[in-house]
């Protein structure tokens, strides 16, 4: 049996627009204006990645953890009663579709963003893994998270399918031995993926798991 496993932004929910967003609202109290080249950096990334990125390898880890813990609350201010629009189109009926198979969420996000969504929209019974950023030493592009969601799960990794929308999330997946789905939210092009589509109602996306599952 295969196990499907889901990062979180760009892929459970559409979220990088408004934390693209929030990133420019925070930085802003700093003086600092947030480029395009900045928010193409960021994606897949996890926050402490980000805020020295950003910010500079001066500041102390406290003031690291501070100022992303920060921005974390700001994105989580604006995305209030706005969770189910934000979820990526078919997500729920996907789910219920396969919700036979073991599924697991595996995500850089903040673990308050994780929550916030998972039981914020009541699809926190569909996974049997929940694992985000603080629960592995290496995040993305390194393949730690979704070995642990698969260790929690009980599945060999040859059997996992990830979903993801990042580059560094394709390298994590692709370096956990495991085939990858791109979902076109965040970029055109994925290299490495054996299907990209636009969302979870495409219908290559059906025939795919289809032949999977037939050849398991």
């Amino acid at each position: 049996m295969i196990a499907l496993l889901f990062d979180m932004d760009g892929v459970i929910v559409d979220s990088n627009p408004m934390h693209r967003h929030a990133w420019e609202v925070f930085n802003l109290r700093y003086g600092v204006e947030t480029t395009q080249a900045m928010h193409e950096r960021m994606y897949g990334k996890r926050n402490d990645e980000i805020v020295r990125d950003f910010f500079g390898d001066q500041l102390s880890a406290d003031e690291v953890s501070a100022r992303g813990f920060a921005k974390e609350a700001l994105y989580r201010e604006m995305v209030s009663g706005r969770l189910e629009e934000m979820l990526v189109p078919g997500l729920r009926e996907f789910l219920a579709r396969h919700r036979e198979l073991p599924m697991g969420v595996a995500s850089n996000a903040e673990p308050e963003n994780v929550s916030l969504f998972l039981e914020g929209t009541g699809l926190r019974p569909y996974f049997g893994a929940v694992v985000d950023g603080h629960q592995v030493e290496r995040p993305k592009p390194f393949p730690d998270i979704y070995l642990r969601a698969a260790e929690i799960l009980k599945v060999d990794p040859a059997d996992c399918v990830v979903f993801e929308d990042s580059h560094s999330g394709v390298a994590a997946g692709r370096a956990a031995g495991m085939r990858v789905i791109g979902l076109c939210t965040t970029h055109d092009n994925l290299p490495g993926t054996s299907i990209s589509v636009d969302n979870f109602l495409s219908g290559e996306l059906e025939l795919w798991l289809d032949s999977l599952m037939r050849s398991a």
